[in-house]
């Protein structure tokens, strides 16, 4: 029998209490940033370039000039309103939120959809540990004491955990050193990294280099314990994975990088931000490059309007990205971002 129709009245009917239950979220969600001074802003959601993280697929268009302006060229649905908020702190629009629909393409399942909403949020001024102060507030401030996802319930009233990523790997993956298997500037030792796991009994796979092996261990070792009966941060990065971020200046091979962690599920990923044009732009390059090696020629280049905002000044801080989708489906006890979607995607 095929499914029912997410157009039929029975299937919205199934789904109407989550949606109600993320209005109200959206409604305090919009209300806790007006207190603290955000102002909410949109952002264009087809552009040149639509993100930098090497592993994400956008989905492709083309802009035809019909009526004689401008020029023919590649645009994408953005994956992230990452690179345009932060064009927005160059401007001085100050404390800057956006409730942002985002486009990924191939993700689908419980957690994922291709179309979603990205909360995101940017403050000058604000330190790593403030970010966090905030986000704990936040999701405090909006969903129930107790959150829960597939037999896993997380208590928001109890402090949330705060853990560096070394500190879990030794203890999650036999005493492994995690940062020993960095350099000193930042860059993944695949050698180094395949040596410690196979001490561990997990041996890295045929070509599988420095960042397919720490995500495998991260995914298979780590996360499972993360989130369960309380929130959780998981802190400082290792450098190679500092996408936007600075690096720690107590120890560049770490980066000033979070994820929160509720009910077994990531929620966010924050950074204290790169404002470095020079640092950025060889990490832009770098990503590049491993596009390339993964995914072929077609794709974008280096953001060079981004690293010219950069260029001009932009204001130390920090800024976080939330699945809202997922915070909707916790707040709601749904069982999938799907549940709290309108007219949800269907593979």
């Amino acid at each position: 029998m095929p499914p029912t129709p997410t157009w039929h009245p029975e299937s919205l009917a199934a789904r109407l209490p989550f949606l109600r239950r993320r209005a109200a979220l959206t409604a305090a969600t919009r209300a806790f940033f007006a207190a603290r001074g955000y102002q909410e802003v949109e952002t264009p959601c087809l552009v040149p370039v639509p993100g930098m993280e090497v592993h994400l697929q956008a989905f492709r268009s083309e802009y035809v000039p019909h009526v004689g302006v401008g020029t023919a060229r590649t645009l994408w649905l953005r994956t992230s309103p990452e690179l345009a908020l932060k064009r927005l702190l160059v401007a001085g629009a100050g404390p800057v939120f956006e409730l942002a629909r985002v486009w990924r393409n191939g993700e689908a399942g419980p957690r994922h959809a291709p179309e979603f909403t990205m909360l995101e949020w940017y403050r000058p001024g604000l330190g790593f540990d403030g970010m966090m102060r905030e986000t704990e507030d936040f999701v405090r401030a909006v969903c129930p004491a107790v959150v829960g996802h597939a037999g896993v319930a997380t208590d928001l009233a109890l402090p949330f955990e705060r853990i560096r990523m070394a500190e879990a790997f030794r203890r999650w993956c036999g005493g492994l050193d995690l940062l020993a298997t960095v350099t000193p500037d930042g860059q993944g030792d695949a050698a180094a990294l395949g040596a410690a796991a196979a001490a561990i009994g997990t041996p890295p796979r045929e070509g599988e280099g420095w960042e397919d092996l720490f995500f495998r261990l991260l995914l298979e070792r780590v996360e499972p314990h993360l989130g369960r009966d309380r929130a959780t941060f998981l802190t400082h990065w290792p450098s190679p994975q500092a996408a936007l971020a600075r690096r720690d200046p107590e120890d560049p091979r770490a980066a000033l990088r979070f994820e929160l962690f509720a009910a077994g599920i990531e929620l966010a990923n924050a950074f204290d931000e790169l404002t470095d044009p020079v640092e950025q732009r060889a990490r832009f390059v770098a990503d590049v490059a491993a596009r390339r090696a993964i995914h072929g020629a077609e794709g974008w280049e280096v953001d060079e309007d981004f690293l010219a905002a950069l260029g001009h000044g932009m204001p130390e801080g920090s800024g976080i990205a939330l699945g809202f989708d997922r915070l909707a489906m916790l707040a709601a006890g749904a069982r999938s971002v799907g549940d709290v979607q309108w007219l949800p995607f269907v593979p």
